[in-house]
């Protein structure tokens, strides 16, 4: 007995679908296509019931016939969509690659980010014309074990070079995790921020300060952050034949190996510094100012390379004014410039407090956890550490930088702005986790995960540009212009096209992707 059905699909969308029950499941007919809206979703369903005879419930095997004069619909296709994202796809050169399988899984993903075998469906409910599973597969060989992440990294330079800038770029890193139980060679448990216990791989990303994607690499999953950012940038420094620019980071790359690898590399490096520093480098502040602090005060001092014996007593506290670092002078310092914002006090005091409550909670017994910060144990008996919590708080409200720019080329307020620009990065991997979805992931060869990296990087890149080019945020274009159909309709043995009128905020996307040609 055939029925119809309704089924959410990963997008929002209604699919609807002429099933049966066969052997306690249900076995799909025929799909008739996916609604967005209460008017596409009535007008599926009509069309679901006229395929059945009145009143029987059986499949109507003469579907095909309709009565005289009658019109009937013989395709859709999201055309303006499709369009627009092909377009942009050409438009950032990625066209070079010679697949268009590669081309319509990247582009599929930006649509509906599903597995790559369901991308057929969403190519199907788009009406494009697509390639067959098994070449799929093939492409997925190819761009995971050839030189597509190549072409596409060269692709995403070409335009940061003329549309961008690629003088400052941004570092971070990120884990993507597997559905999986147990490790291999890659994919290992290691840290993670979710405190997840299932095998992960690490990925760091690099992109330009606009946060458009210029470089991504793959890791094992119990690598450290530190070990990451030195491949990666000599990989795109070779790359590119490129001799300088500046690299910003956050404070889980600083380690001395590192910093002192980029400056030997001739790059530039601006990278967070963490906050126990400041007692060393701020010695002259607080011995001649004690804890006061303006809103917005910066202090531009020098750092110790590496935290031995011989660099402490660096900064002179019987000298009130704060060095200026000059390379050539000090040799085994580097530049920090330290800033306060009352805002960020009252955040880092909350925090404080918060867990010093906790602290006193565990230490009488009222909570049983892991010793958690300012609790010392001293023969079995916990007390509150008042020295390191004292300490604590004579340094909310800072945060530090770390460079190897002279203030004359690069002052303090431009090494705050150009940290302050990591958010671009942040809002990349956001992205890519949630707009297109780069995890959990399924696959379990090495082969298979780079392939999967390399269709999320050109995904990245393509929804970078469009939201960079209209302003709008990647679902908002895709809501906006996946209701707008093309339709062929058969009347009179003829073909005849048919589509929905422009709307005023799709034509707002057209415009912008389209500018009008200069006049002179």
């Amino acid at each position: 007995m055939a029925f119809v059905r309704k089924v959410k699909t990963a997008s929002g969308a209604t699919a609807v679908q002429i099933a049966e029950r066969v052997a306690g499941r249900d076995k799909v007919l025929e799909h008739l296509g996916s609604a967005h809206t209460d008017a596409e979703l009535t007008a599926l369903l009509a069309t679901a019931r006229n395929r059945l005879h009145p009143g029987q419930g059986e499949l109507d095997l003469t579907a095909g016939r309709v009565p005289a004069g009658h019109a009937v619909i013989t395709g859709k296709r999201h055309a303006l969509l499709w369009q627009v994202l092909t377009q942009a796809y050409a438009r950032l050169g990625f066209d070079v690659i010679n697949d268009e399988a590669f081309a319509q899984l990247v582009l599929a993903r930006i649509v509906e980010p599903t597995s790559k075998v369901d991308s057929l469906r969403v190519l199907d409910e788009l009406g494009v014309q697509h390639a067959s599973r098994r070449t799929m597969v093939r492409t997925l060989t190819r761009a995971g074990a050839g030189k597509y992440r190549d072409q596409v990294a060269a692709a995403c330079f070409a335009h940061a070079a003329t549309a961008g800038d690629i003088s400052l770029c941004l570092y971070d890193v990120t884990t993507l995790y597997f559905e999986a139980e147990k490790e291999d060679q890659l994919r290992k448990v290691g840290y993670s921020k979710e405190r997840r216990v299932d095998p992960q791989v690490v990925v760091g990303l690099l992109v330009d300060r606009h946060g458009f994607p210029l470089e991504i690499g793959c890791f094992e999953g119990n690598k450290a952050e530190t070990a990451t950012i030195l491949p990666i940038i000599e990989g795109f420094q070779a790359r590119h034949s490129l001799e300088s620019f500046v690299v910003v980071a956050d404070a889980g790359m600083l380690s001395g190996s590192n910093l002192k690898a980029l400056d030997e590399a001739g790059l530039k490096f601006i990278v967070g510094s963490r906050v126990t520093k400041a007692p060393a480098d701020l010695a002259s502040h607080f011995r001649w100012h004690g804890d006061a602090f303006t809103d917005g005060q910066v202090i531009d001092t020098i750092t110790p390379r590496m935290a031995t014996k011989t660099a402490t007593g660096i900064n002179d506290p019987a000298t009130r004014a704060e060095p200026v670092w000059d390379p050539s002078v000090h040799e085994k310092s580097w530049r920090a410039v330290w800033a306060y914002s009352a805002k960020r006090a009252v955040r880092d005091g909350k925090t404080l407090t918060l867990q010093e409550n906790r602290a006193k909670a565990v230490i009488a017994g009222e909570k049983t956890a892991r010793t958690p910060r300012f609790v010392t144990i001293t023969n079995g008996s916990r007390s509150l550490d008042e020295a390191s919590l004292t300490r604590a708080r004579r340094l909310v409200g800072l945060k530090g930088y770390v460079t190897n720019i002279p203030a004359s080329v690069m002052p303090a307020a431009e090494v705050l702005a150009a940290y302050h620009e990591l958010w671009h990065v942040e809002q990349s991997f956001r992205m890519s986790k949630t707009d297109l979805r780069a995890r959990p992931m399924f696959h379990h060869t090495r082969d298979a995960i780079q392939a999967h990296l390399t269709i999320v990087f050109a995904a990245l890149a393509v929804a970078r540009y469009l939201q960079d080019t209209t302003g709008l945020s990647i679902k908002k274009i895709i809501r906006t212009l996946r209701p707008l159909q093309q339709i062929t309709v058969r009347i009179a043995g003829h073909e005849h096209l048919a589509a929905d009128p422009i709307t005023e905020p799709a034509q707002k996307i057209i415009d912008a992707l389209n500018p009008p040609a200069p006049t002179h």
